[in-house]
């Protein structure tokens, strides 16, 4: 009989091992796809999100065309002279582009030495701190396990080592999820 318990029980727990990611991964999707569907409400499921990926799709055309280009730096320096959206603007236009633009903030994965035994992984930010007359530190960005957040630390130069053949969205990957996923090259 209590084999019979256990062997039920590991079957269960394989099963929301299995089940979890998958049910909350849809979930999530779902819930996005409701969401970006209803900013545009049309009678017909589907029709908002494709009208707003169009949306998205014929703004970034027009922000990259030479006669439209001067309306949206006017506009940019509209947004920049008003105190608390200048700062909102400018913090989720960084971390925008950090992601998604010319100059990607994510792609120079380091392994920093914390201590003699202990080492962080995290990713070069800014590598020159001329600005704050530093200019032996690097700023070096450490995401959050489990979390969308992280921290900025001035590490001196001599304490990083660039990660060479592994992707940046392995490391970050890995580092997100806690070091439970694993590291490929």
């Amino acid at each position: 009989m209590r084999y019979t318990y256990h062997r039920v029980l590991a079957y269960f727990l394989r099963g929301l091992l299995v089940l979890t990611p998958l049910a909350v991964t849809g979930y999530v999707v779902y819930a996005i796809f409701i969401f970006l569907d209803g900013l545009i409400p049309v009678p017909f499921p589907g029709i908002g999100i494709l009208m707003v990926l169009g949306l998205i799709t014929f703004v970034g055309y027009l922000a990259s065309l030479f006669f439209t280009k001067p309306f949206f730096e006017w506009f940019e320096r509209a947004v920049f002279k008003i105190p608390f959206v200048n700062l909102l603007y400018t913090s989720i236009k960084d971390l925008m582009g950090a992601f998604v633009g010319e100059k990607k903030k994510f792609s120079s994965p380091v392994m920093v030495q914390i201590s003699d035994s202990m080492f962080r992984l995290g990713f070069i930010t800014q590598d020159n701190m001329a600005v704050i007359e530093e200019n032996d530190l690097v700023a070096v960005y450490f995401p959050h396990s489990y979390n969308v957040s992280g921290n900025v630390f001035l590490v001196k130069k001599d304490r990083i080592k660039p990660l060479t053949g592994i992707k940046s969205s392995e490391v970050m990957k890995f580092m997100v999820s806690g070091g439970v996923s694993p590291l490929d090259h």
